[in-house]
């Protein structure tokens, strides 16, 4: 058995662990992840249909009078209220499989890391609600309402269910991600790929950078790329302001052992 002088923290438990115990216990947080994904979708499942119904309202609230949505394919009406319910219970369970994970890697951090790395965490579940909640709110309105008005006069509309989901999935990924860019400029910083510093003197180029992303991840109109380039630069600055208050909290902690849990 290892002896460790007075003082000296004891070795992480990650390293105590053989390589088979490391990929039970991983095995463990997976299939509490998978769990977890299953229990929120027998909670949503029976209420698909209503929960359909609400992500489609920004569009059908903007379609004329007798114009609706259809199912273009036999299986539609089935696949896409099952597809919603699978996605949202991913997305209902991301708390819970970002805990296990850092269950699974937190004792082999050190203590200044856990104090960032759980913030982190959290940080990063909201930015992704928050991301979701502002296409939902603020671009889907503006977006349908762009489309549904430059359309040529006498054609019906009628969009598919399964299209309109896709769609809408898209979106919500796209801005979900475009808002994680605090955290993702933060983890830079901390990692030692770049400096506050230079990152805002690339600020030029970000902005460029910001509306090529927004041209690729939205549709070909200038409003919805314009609502998400201009949020990824502001969350872009909003980062570089994270970033070095997170390095001067590393700067201020002395070195330590890993402390293992």
């Amino acid at each position: 058995m290892t002896q460790h002088s007075e003082g000296t923290p004891s070795a992480p438990e990650s390293q105590e662990m053989t390589l088979i115990e490391h990929l039970l216990e991983l095995r463990s947080r997976l299939l509490k992840m998978v769990l977890s994904v299953v229990v929120c979708f027998a909670a949503i499942y029976p209420f698909a249909n209503e929960l359909y119904l609400w992500l489609s309202e920004p569009l059908r609230a903007l379609l004329p009078v007798g114009q609706t949505m259809i199912a273009t394919d036999v299986t539609s009406p089935f696949f896409a209220p099952l597809k919603l319910a699978l996605v949202v219970s991913v997305f209902a369970a991301i708390p819970i499989i970002l805990y296990q994970l850092w269950r699974f890697v937190a004792p082999g951090l050190y203590r200044h890391e856990k104090r960032l790395a759980f913030p982190l965490l959290f940080s990063s579940v909201l930015l992704f609600y928050a991301g979701a909640a502002f296409a939902y709110y603020v671009v889907f309105p503006l977006v349908f309402g762009f489309f549904t008005a430059i359309g040529p006069e006498g054609i019906v509309e009628l969009p598919d269910i399964s299209s309109y989901l896709n769609f809408v999935l898209k979106m919500f990924f796209a801005f979900g991600v475009a808002f994680e860019i605090p955290i993702a400029t933060v983890l830079l910083v901390l990692t030692g790929a770049t400096t506050p510093d230079s990152l805002a003197a690339k600020r030029p180029y970000v902005v460029v950078a910001c509306f090529v992303i927004g041209m690729l991840l939205t549709p070909p109109d200038i409003i919805s790329q314009t609502l998400l380039a201009v949020p990824m630069w502001i969350l872009f600055e909003i980062g570089i302001l994270f970033s070095r208050l997170a390095r001067r909290e590393i700067h201020q902690d002395a070195p330590e052992e890993p402390t293992g849990e």
